[in-house]
């Protein structure tokens, strides 16, 4: 998809200030990772970007965009370095002003001299991510994009990475724009309802109307579960190993951890907190939780355990539910914590120590409402490789080759509050056909998609963002 500047439609009184500033200051910062290497690259953008380069370079301003060889030079006259300087004309360039690129030696002591003779000049160091900042403000970028920009630096996996790069060509933001064309249809739809009522015909009874409704949540639900897919190729995936007290579920975070992160013992009922690992599959990052076991509480510390877990389960993006293979009880234990395991969310049903199973595992005796069942043994560590394949499938590692776009926890809160409003709007139609009530809950939901891609913001959500990139980008 080619790239399209974002379009904004209100939000501006948000940027007076931001836009002021950086009207009038020029910043430099290095653009490359810290450390030494064969290269590194001074960035500067502003309005002095032009005469700061003037007195820096041996020879004459480039040509726009013609990478050219040259000389670096400090206040009196003396050679910094030397390399190729790269200039871009506003508005071609990335921030949308005027840029000026240095790429020269990569040795810290030099970049920093770099910097400071720029500084010297009239500019000022950047901050955190003020460069892609600049060109959100600037209309290069929406916020999903630059969003996008630190998701591809910090990208885990290559699945990770095309994702952010999908995102980064605006394939995330032309999926929010026309779920935000269609509410703004459905808007002037009801608000006809509403400003004319004299006319003999009743547009908040049309069947059109209930129809566009009814596509409008198919395509929400498609683009939520988009976002919340590649929330999780982007964040990781919450897993939560939870069954009851020696299934195994310590044993099975060892072996995923591969070392000894939790106490194991015969002891029924060892674990009674909350213990959290990180851990990496092919570079995607899961988030492990070990729980107490499940059971009927014997005292008032295990009990909390058990409430814990139980909470646990509730945020987890999956639970895999351990079920000790070698019991006769096996086929009745998830079934019995059925009923208190949270709805709409993802289980995983393994059947542990198989090594020691007498006869094997009849799992066809077992309904466990599972999406999936796997084999294991915690101990011996098979079926462990199964296990790792079938969370990587869970966090997005194939979907990651065929579409997946990178998305973030915001966004799919924003899109949850669109489509929450969305669904009281059809309540509202079918209880009370009260339109201005419709048309309300319309608004609300296309300033909550507009949320996204940053044509309303706040500056504490530009300064929450932009303060988590690195310095130079």
């Amino acid at each position: 998809m080619e790239h399209q500047p974002p379009h904004r439609s209100g939000g501006e009184e948000n940027e007076v200030g931001l836009r002021s500033e950086f009207s009038t200051d020029t910043i430099v910062a290095v653009a490359t990772a810290p450390g030494r290497g064969g290269v590194g690259i001074v960035r500067i953008s502003g309005p002095a970007t032009r005469r700061i380069g003037e007195c820096l370079l041996s020879t004459a301003l480039p040509e726009p965009r013609v990478a050219t060889r040259s000389r670096f030079h400090d206040g009196a006259r003396a050679v910094l370095d030397e390399g190729l300087a790269l200039f871009f004309v506003a508005p071609h360039s990335y921030t949308g002003e005027d840029v000026l690129e240095l790429q020269g030696h990569g040795g810290p002591v030099v970049l920093e001299a770099l910097v400071e003779r720029a500084v010297s000049l009239g500019a000022r160091r950047a901050r955190p991510g003020e460069f892609t900042q600049r060109a959100f403000l600037n209309d290069k970028l929406d916020l999903v994009q630059a969003e996008a920009v630190a998701d591809l630096i910090d990208a885990g996996s290559l699945a990770a990475a095309r994702a952010a790069v999908r995102s980064l060509q605006g394939e995330f933001s032309a999926q929010v724009h026309e779920l935000v064309d269609a509410v703004i249809e459905l808007r002037v739809w009801v608000e006809a309802a509403i400003d004319f009522p004299e006319e003999e015909i009743d547009f908040l009874a049309d069947r059109a109307l209930t129809s566009r409704l009814s596509a409008l949540r198919v395509r929400f639900a498609s683009v939520r579960h988009a976002a919340q897919q590649g929330r999780v190729l982007r964040d990781g995936m919450t897993v939560v190993i939870a069954g009851r007290p020696n299934a195994g579920k310590s044993s099975l975070l060892n072996a995923l951890a591969g070392y000894e992160a939790a106490i194991v013992t015969p002891i029924a009922g060892t674990t009674r907190d909350v213990l959290r690992e990180l851990i990496s599959i092919d570079g995607m990052p899961l988030h492990i939780v070990d729980t107490a076991g499940l059971r009927d509480a014997g005292d008032l510390v295990e009990a909390e355990g058990i409430r814990r877990a139980r909470l646990a389960m509730q945020q987890a993006d999956r639970v895999l539910f351990v079920v000790d293979a070698t019991t006769d009880r096996r086929a009745e234990s998830l079934a019995e914590e059925k009923v208190r395991l949270p709805t709409g969310v993802p289980i995983t049903l393994l059947f542990n120590k198989i090594d020691a199973a007498a006869g094997g595992v009849d799992t066809h005796r077992t309904e466990s409402g599972a999406d999936a069942m796997l084999m294991i043994s915690a101990k011996t560590g098979a079926g462990l490789a199964e296990l790792r394949e079938h969370l990587k499938i869970c966090m997005g590692y194939d979907a990651g080759q065929v579409g997946t776009v990178s998305a973030r926890a915001r966004h799919v809160e924003a899109l949850q509050r669109a489509e929450r409003h969305t669904e009281e709007a059809v309540r509202q139609l079918k209880e009370s056909r009260a339109g201005e009530l419709v048309a309300e809950e319309l608004r609300a939901a296309q300033t909550a998609l507009t949320d996204i891609t940053g044509e309303f913001h706040a500056d504490d959500l530009l300064g929450r963002i932009f303060g988590s990139f690195c310095i130079g980008k």
